[in-house]
């Protein structure tokens, strides 16, 4: 193996042993559940995140609520069930059994089958809580260590720099048959892009130069600070003048780049949310106030769709080779960010753990690698 080859780290802090590479979810962290629109007045919808099955749904006055889409009396799915009004005005889920209701608090409101004069408590009846958020057109779910925890998280999910222009100008997702970790990988991986985004708008294999790029410790995660883009990057000249961008990634798997020419702004999210063990939903997300969104909106679309299904055609290559569980190598400057996602993964669950705050193990240096 190389000097400067690294195996992919398999340990953790004795206090808080980590599962390998490629096996179990950071908790105690905020996912993008859902888009705004996804969401109707009304209505609910059933979502697998995290290996957990998850009622998603909106009450008639807007407000977005997440429980756990299974009724505790026969385990069927209340998403299969109806919304109804109760006396006090507020809504509740009919389980399609029994017709066991449930607030959007998940506290039980009503077991049809008992008799009047039951002295069940059926207030003591419950099914897991999501704590929600919606913020920057973004329904943001917290997904606890504990099944019990049904208080408000210590923090309020990030709010990302640059959602400016109104509603977002693309939205495209695609579903990765990999786990979130290699699926992270490849989203922070820096020397893919000549091999597998091989366009004559973006780059070609022919065209590598040596990059040098400044990284700085950020809030769960790592910038790679403001800069010129590259000049072999060949989609940032639509957008004219004379662009800056700054790339992050924060825990446990967002990454955007917010890129600025003058005063207008254009941001590129990226939002892994895993669906289980074995597959991985990616959320592209894009806004900005630029004319080209505009004046070239068709051409940018057919792009954006073609680099996230590049991403998923290799990622369908991979998937096949990790089926056989092989050691992996990083290797050099281009692997760093992987070996800082490791590194944060570990520190969060060992900072949860213990009950104390996060420490980044981030430095602020400057890493080189060609592409």
């Amino acid at each position: 193996m190389p000097d400067d080859a690294s195996p992919a780290p398999q340990s953790a802090p004795k206090s808080a042993p980590a599962a390998k590479f490629g096996e179990g979810f950071v908790m105690d962290a905020w996912y993008v559940a859902a888009l705004s629109p996804d969401l109707k007045a009304g209505k609910m919808e059933h979502r697998e995140l995290l290996a957990e099955p998850v009622l998603l749904g909106r009450t008639k006055a807007g407000i977005a609520y997440a429980i756990r889409d299974i009724c505790p009396h026969r385990a069927a799915a209340l998403s299969a069930g109806k919304v109804r009004t109760e006396a006090d005005g507020g809504e509740s889920i009919e389980c399609p059994y029994h017709g066991w209701r449930f607030g959007t608090d998940g506290a039980c409101t009503a077991i049809p089958s008992l008799t009047a004069d039951s002295d069940l408590d059926i207030s003591k009846v419950r099914v897991r809580r999501y704590p929600v958020v919606e913020q920057q057109g973004l329904v943001w779910i917290w997904m606890s260590s504990d099944a019990r925890f049904d208080g408000e998280p210590p923090e309020a999910p990030p709010v990302i720099p640059g959602v400016v222009g109104g509603k977002p100008k693309l939205v495209d997702a695609l579903d990765y048959d990999i786990h979130i970790d290699h699926a992270v990988l490849g989203l922070i991986d820096p020397a893919h892009g000549p091999y597998v985004h091989q366009q004559w708008w973006w780059r070609t294999t022919a065209s590598q130069h040596e990059k040098k790029k400044r990284f700085a410790p950020s809030e769960a995660g790592f910038t790679m600070v403001r800069h010129e883009p590259s000049k072999n990057s060949k989609a940032y000249a639509i957008l004219g003048g004379e662009p800056l961008t700054e790339i992050t990634f924060r825990l446990p798997g967002l990454r955007w780049e917010h890129v600025t020419v003058g005063k207008k702004q254009v941001l590129a999210l990226s939002a892994m949310t895993p669906i289980n063990a074995g597959k991985t939903r990616m959320n592209q997300i894009m806004w900005s106030d630029h004319w080209a969104f505009t004046a070239l909106y068709p051409i940018i679309r057919i792009a954006a769709r073609a680099f996230l299904r590049q991403d998923g055609y290799i990622v369908g290559v991979q998937s096949q080779g990790l089926q056989s569980n092989p050691p992996l190598m990083w290797v050099g400057d281009a692997d760093q960010q992987a070996r800082w996602y490791q590194q944060c993964k570990r520190e969060w669950q060992a900072s949860r753990a213990e009950g104390r705050a996060f420490v980044n193990p981030v430095k602020d240096t400057v890493l080189r690698w060609r592409t």
